[in-house]
């Protein structure tokens, strides 16, 4: 298989590691907009790296992107960017014939009138528009292929296949143990993505409802979490996982809940009240005069690469799904789930945890395109796919996941 990766920061870079161990592979263009950190990216794997190379490229270019995926006749397109740049990778594997993959989904924008009530642009809607363009193509946009979305929504279409007869709600839960030395706050995955999904209003399925909205870090909850995890209060958060679960898997209620802890919360809400979480240019001083800055890219640019930081980090994260419902007539309530070790990911990989955990899931997939056993033309979640041949080539992979019976 050839793919052109684009984006070689932290899940980028840790996808290069983690391939690199694979056989399928023919060849892996690793591509970013600074060539530096794509050449870098490469030159890390050392003798693994024979069938990777370097090179620069602008993702909101479609034109340079699709010229790219032609020159290097590559077969696929796996979007590691943050999702600013998911509508023209979208666009440019379209245009050139060739299948997709990202991990997250084209951005939400808020009801104009009743943002906690019901939704406006929904995530993944402009992919979604373009369904029947890439069903007549012949081609996979497999959206939402990461750990959350990802991996959390095979295990959501594991539990309706085998697990459950009746689904009453699938939830989404996700905690961690891990600590940064030495920061006061240092995020562990890209700051601007996380603003983006934690301040904007979180969507709630319900069956004879459909999708709405609640206000930002509602409905909390303490969840216990495995693996020495322990209990961490998580609250609603929008997430892909609400609005691709229900297209495939019968469940009278999806949620999404994150732990995200107060002192996180009350650091998101203050750059949200100082206008810091916005994305539209400002215009400050400069050296050589007026300049125009995204406050949040200023955010992200304050604050240390997360990527760089696993060797300050301890401890563990979890991404699950939570499913309650009946099975054989009774009452059932299970927890799938995977954990990461931040040690062991560093040890084995250079790459901290959850940019590790992230990376796994779209090789895994690449691996079961490659062979055969995942296929599908237009846009589909990796719920719309079997499960089984997915959680079996992640245990191969060396990353169990596990199940827990919660009653």
């Amino acid at each position: 298989m050839r793919v052109l990766l684009v984006g070689a920061g932290g899940v980028g870079t840790a996808v290069t590691r983690i391939a690199a161990r694979r056989g399928f592979l023919t060849d892996m263009v690793v591509a970013d907009y600074d060539l530096s950190r794509a050449a870098a990216a490469v030159a890390a794997l050392g003798v693994r790296g024979d069938r990777f190379s370097a090179q620069r490229v602008d993702a909101s270019d479609v034109d340079a992107v699709r010229r790219m995926l032609a020159e290097n006749q590559c077969e696929i397109l796996l979007n590691a960017t943050d999702p600013r740049f998911v509508m023209p990778l979208f666009n440019a594997a379209l245009s050139a014939g060739t299948h997709y993959m990202d991990m997250a989904m084209s951005l939400s924008a808020p009801h104009a009138s009743r943002p906690h009530e019901e939704c406006g642009v929904k995530l993944g809607d402009e992919q979604f528009g373009l369904a029947r363009a890439w069903e007549e193509s012949g081609r996979l946009a497999l959206v939402g292929m990461g750990v959350e979305p990802g991996l959390s929504d095979v295990f959501a279409r594991y539990a309706a296949d085998e697990l459950f007869d009746e689904i009453e709600e699938i939830g989404i839960r996700d905690g961690a143990s891990l600590t940064v030395e030495g920061y006061d706050f240092a995020p562990t995955f890209s700051i601007w993505t996380t603003i983006e999904e934690c301040l904007n209003p979180p969507v709630v399925y319900e069956e004879g409802r459909g999708w709405f909205t609640t206000a930002p870090f509602s409905e909390p909850e303490v969840f216990d979490f495995p693996e020495g995890i322990g209990p961490v209060e998580c609250v609603n958060v929008e997430h892909e996982e609400v609005l691709l679960i229900p297209r495939w898997v019968d469940a009278r209620r999806v949620t999404f809940k994150y732990g995200l802890g107060d002192d996180f919360i009350a650091k998101l809400k203050t750059l949200h009240a100082l206008g810091l979480d916005a994305t539209a240019p400002v215009t400050v001083p400069g050296q050589d005069g007026p300049v125009q800055v995204s406050p949040r890219d200023v955010v992200a640019a304050c604050l240390p690469d997360p990527a760089g930081l696993g060797g300050q980090m301890t401890g563990k994260t979890c991404a699950g799904t939570w499913v309650k419902g009946t099975k054989d007539g009774r009452p059932r309530e299970v927890y799938l789930y995977h954990v990461v070790d931040n040690q062991w990911s560093m040890r084995e990989y250079g790459s901290q945890a959850v940019v590790w955990q992230t990376a796994i899931n779209p090789v895994v997939a690449l691996e079961l395109l490659d062979a055969g056993a995942w296929s599908g033309k237009g846009v589909l979640g990796p719920e719309a796919l079997p499960p089984r041949p997915f959680l079996d080539l992640l245990t191969e992979y060396g990353s169990p996941w596990g199940q827990r019976e919660q009653r």
